[in-house]
């Protein structure tokens, strides 16, 4: 099959969308999902992140019409499935596929079995299905295991057997919906690595549901970030990393990159070393616009040119580099030892081209929380799990607030079965 992973315009389009749920015994309704307009295009990785209770699965259910809007409207594949009736979606979700936390394997059929099975649903003929599972079972790297049942594989091997049964019908779309929970952190990346695989071999649009920054890093190109039923933020992964603009997405950050020391590292490292502590943040490339306007600037690009430059002498202390889609991003942390004008001067022609923290000297420290304040970069990483701790009991109070209301709602996929 020909690649065709480049965006041709939109797939899935949310416009002014609004999900309330009932509450037993309260007046005003739950709001799972609260005005959001959103486009994801044709051949895309789109990441959906947010925590417990910030609507991200709800919005997922409303593109294959598991749920439907309380008002605005969602378009998908060019058919406004907001409007349609059951029988009008049933060929529409074939063209869906989705992957589950938990697998959602039937234990008492072989993995062979459990592929064929939306085949069997869509009435192939039966040597259709027998040469489409051979194809998906080496496609995902399960050949040897077909005759296998569930209860003999191990997570990632399940949830490989999942994106196979999740391809079989050929759909245009893939939702993953906390696809990667459930595994180790050495099998989410196979994982994403085979997710990365469908999407550039087959061209298929994949929606990923998740809680972890780290998975959207690894292979999304664009991302939206929810919290309280809101999209708050959105845009090119590269872009929200490196430049994010709200609370919310910058404690996601600080949970996937480690650059920027904390608190308790910098006093560690001023004990140890008494020169000038200097954190620069590292942005390969610029931030443009669809103009190709710089936004925000690359940073910390020239630093060994202005280091020879200038009369000071360095060590680098600490620091991590990442990447998100393939461009480098991070921080740097060094010591600057020398004649005090110098440095001085050295930091403000640096500051000139990049983003830099001066926690200042052993002798003349610098407040840590003042020195971040002063560059205007996320919260101190201590601060932000206080915050996260703080956000998360927050949204798993507006989450239970959502399931009561749900319990008491008939969603469409239990009015229609929920297993395709």
């Amino acid at each position: 099959m020909a690649q065709t992973s480049e965006a041709t315009g939109p797939i899935i389009t949310f416009d002014h969308v609004v999900k309330e749920f009932r509450q037993r015994g309260k007046a005003h309704a739950a709001r799972a999902v609260d005005d959001v307009t959103l486009s994801i295009d044709e051949g895309d990785v789109f990441g959906i992140i947010g925590y417990s209770g910030a609507g991200k699965s709800t919005l997922v259910r409303l593109i294959n019409a598991l749920e439907q809007p309380t008002s605005g409207t969602v378009t998908v594949m060019g058919q406004q499935v907001s409007s349609m009736r059951e029988s009008q979606l049933r060929p529409l979700r074939q063209k869906i596929g989705m992957i589950f936390q938990q697998f959602n394997l039937f234990s008492s059929k072989t993995v062979a079995q459990n592929v064929a099975y939306p085949l069997k649903l869509d009435h192939w003929r039966k040597d259709y299905q027998d040469k489409r599972v051979k194809e998906l079972l080496e496609f995902v790297g399960l050949s040897e295991h077909a005759d296998k049942y569930p209860s003999q594989l191990s997570g990632g091997q399940k949830q490989r057997v999942g994106i196979a049964r999740a391809l079989a019908t050929n759909p245009k779309v893939l939702l993953a919906d906390e696809a990667t929970s459930a595994l180790d952190p050495e099998t989410t990346t196979e994982v994403l690595e085979l997710l990365k695989r469908v999407n550039e071999r087959f061209g298929i649009t994949i929606v990923l549901i998740t809680h972890q920054m780290n998975v959207v890093q690894q292979i999304a190109n664009r991302v939206a970030v929810m919290s309280a039923g809101k999209v708050v933020e959105q845009g090119r992964t590269y872009d929200v990393f490196a430049a994010p603009r709200q609370e919310v997405t910058k404690r996601f950050i600080a949970t996937a990159m480690d650059g920027l020391p904390d608190q308790a590292r910098i006093e560690v490292m001023r004990s140890q070393w008494p020169g000038r502590l200097v954190s620069v943040l590292i942005r390969q490339h610029d931030i443009t616009d669809a103009a190709g306007r710089v936004l925000v600037p690359a940073s910390g690009q020239d630093i060994s040119e202005l280091i020879a430059r200038h009369d000071v002498r360095s060590s680098l202390l600490y620091g991590g580099i990442d990447t998100v889609q393939d461009i480098a991003i991070g921080a740097m942390t060094y010591e600057f030892t020398g004649d005090a004008d110098h440095i001085d001067t050295f930091l403000a022609d640096l500051a000139r081209h990049s983003d830099i923290v001066d926690f200042g000297t052993r002798e003349h420290p610098v407040d840590y929380d003042t020195a971040v304040a002063r560059a205007q970069l996320a919260p101190p990483l201590e601060e932000e799990a206080t915050r996260t701790r703080r956000t998360l009991a927050d949204d798993l109070e507006m989450e239970e607030q959502v399931d009561d209301a749900v319990e008491e709602t008939p969603t469409a996929s239990q009015q229609e079965g929920s297993t395709r």
